[in-house]
């Protein structure tokens, strides 16, 4: 019963992301997070355009709470915008300016649009991107299109953190699809070595060693001298008892 909960609860939250996606369109929309508090739930929408989410006044958010209070049966939904601090390096952003792109300028600049935001994200940091733009493009017979640059991995443990989204662009010779997939600046590669300078190293622990042997030798030395006054004290007292005798 407890695991039936746990389901439904992630099925609804997947529901309602895709909800707030499929409403939220040319808004600049990257993801959405649900997090649970005790006044309710509370819904953070992830944005490079914040202010056409708002609204004027936030007529667009007090909208959006009463649909989704209603449609999902939420209690107290508080909806928080966040703005995304690089829009060139999130892939559904990036996906979402290739559709817009498309649908205005149509099919036939596909190529000038593909190279023209694969340069913008490089430029932002970028390790590595690569859009996948499938369809009739540009004559009548369904193709794909890629579009590659810099290094990007596809298998592996850092693969995961590869950024990817898939889009759809609705034009009058069909649907197009777009997929877009960045390597972000911040992953950590483990072929990623970096060199340190060994003179400063062998400078340090040489310094270090003589600092450690003049140490042990004022350590050495002080015993040796008191060693022998220790055997000469041993000496007379034991001259001493001699004579007493």
């Amino acid at each position: 019963m407890i695991e039936r909960k746990f389901v439904a609860q992630k099925i609804k939250e997947f529901q309602i992301e895709e909800y707030i996606s499929q409403s939220l369109k040319n808004v600049g929309h990257s993801h959405t997070k649900m997090l649970k508090t005790p006044l309710g739930e509370k819904i953070v929408i992830f944005s490079s355009r914040p202010g056409l989410i708002v609204g004027r006044k936030g007529q667009n958010i007090k909208q959006l709470t009463r649909t989704l209070k209603k449609k999902f049966e939420l209690e107290n939904p508080q909806i928080e915008i966040s703005e995304v601090d690089n829009p060139n390096l999130d892939a559904s952003i990036v996906a979402e300016k290739i559709v817009d792109a498309l649908e205005k300028f149509g099919s036939q600049k596909f190529k000038a649009i593909g190279h023209k935001i694969m340069t913008d994200v490089m430029k932002a940091g970028g390790l590595g991107i690569e859009i996948v733009i499938s369809g009739k493009v540009p004559s009548a017979r369904a193709k794909s299109w890629r579009f590659y640059s810099g290094y990007l991995k596809k298998c592996g443990d850092v693969a995961s953190g590869v950024r990817k989204a898939n889009m759809q662009a609705q034009l009058k010779t069909g649907i197009i699809g777009v997929k877009v997939s960045i390597m972000p600046p911040d992953i950590h590669l483990p072929d990623n070595v970096h060199i340190i300078d060994v003179k400063e190293k062998i400078s340090e622990i040489k310094s270090d060693e003589s600092k450690e042997s003049q140490r042990e030798e004022e350590l050495k030395q002080e015993p040796k001298e008191e060693r022998p006054k220790r055997r000469r004290k041993k000496k007379d007292e034991s001259e001493g008892t001699k004579v007493n005798e």
